[in-house]
């Protein structure tokens, strides 16, 4: 074998140990790639993806002067954006479509008065409650559309989106389902006036919202129903933790301040849906 003179010797050690650098750099890189968090893919683009409706009047509507995004979730998931240093920045769609996005990571959340229930904590993470409500029934006002209790509810044409709570209850209690894809209020509200639906179960601050936007509709909210105590809260990916603690967080920074109460009572007449009704 032939011996290697000092020279040699020099750059063949050093050939090697730049190998040895540039491997152990290149596994430095694919460690850090590998450990960064969906939060940290946020706060790099500095831009919170929110998804929306733009159709339901009180939560999530366009302003008739302006025609700007806005309502009570709008303003509070801005809110939360701006507290995390983030943009809001929102995709208006379907309701359906929108836990999808939310599922697949193309949104960081979903805004748009969503209940919280066992069945969607299963696949979902949800913020600490922003809004507490309860059921009630839209109906004609002349008629109460045939309606007196939740019972009579069977054989009515129950109008609502297709997966929505409601719309489930409108079916365990015997109605005939007509679902509308990401409708204004307008048309579900019209269609009990017309008659060519009977009722419409659903939260009872957005009812009153809807019902007071439209007083020429023949449409009510039934004095005599109430039902389902309810929940609400922003939507995140289960998977998203960092994100789902950070805007609990903010959230609980807003409740204590009174920030959450401020928009609930600009949106929803002077109520404050941050506080449990008192309802069975």
């Amino acid at each position: 074998m032939m011996a290697l003179d000092k020279k040699q010797g020099w750059a063949l050690l050093t050939g090697v140990l730049s190998f040895s650098l540039l491997t152990g750099c290149s596994d430095t890189e694919e460690a850090a790639e590998e450990t960064t968090s969906a939060w940290d893919e946020i706060q790099e683009e500095g831009v919170l993806e929110i998804g929306t409706s733009g159709t339901l009047l009180a939560t999530s509507f366009h302003d008739e002067e302006t025609d700007e995004l806005t309502g009570f979730e709008v303003e509070v998931a801005r809110e939360v954006a701006d507290r995390l240093g983030l943009e809001a920045e929102f995709t208006e769609l379907g309701f359906d479509e929108m836990l999808t996005s939310v599922n697949t990571g193309q949104l960081d959340m979903a805004a748009n008065d969503i209940e919280i229930t066992e069945e969607r904590q299963e696949e979902f993470a949800f913020s600490t409650p922003i809004k507490y409500s309860y059921g009630v029934a839209v109906v004609r006002e002349d008629d109460l559309s045939g309606i007196e209790t939740l019972e009579d509810v069977e054989g009515k044409k129950a109008a609502g989106a297709a997966t929505s709570i409601y719309m489930d209850i409108a079916r365990e209690l015997g109605a005939e389902p007509v679902t509308y894809d990401n409708a204004s209020n307008e048309v579900y509200l019209r269609d009990v006036s017309i008659g060519r639906t009977d009722v419409i179960l659903n939260d009872y601050y957005l009812s009153l919202f809807g019902v007071s936007a439209f007083p020429d509709l023949n449409i009510t909210i039934h004095p005599d129903i109430k039902f389902n105590p309810s929940s609400v809260g922003l939507v995140m990916n289960e998977e998203n933790t960092e994100l789902v603690e950070n805007v609990n967080r903010v959230l609980a920074e807003m409740l204590e301040d009174g920030t959450i109460t401020e928009l609930s009572k600009a949106f929803f007449g002077g109520e404050d849906v941050s506080q449990e009704p008192d309802v069975e």
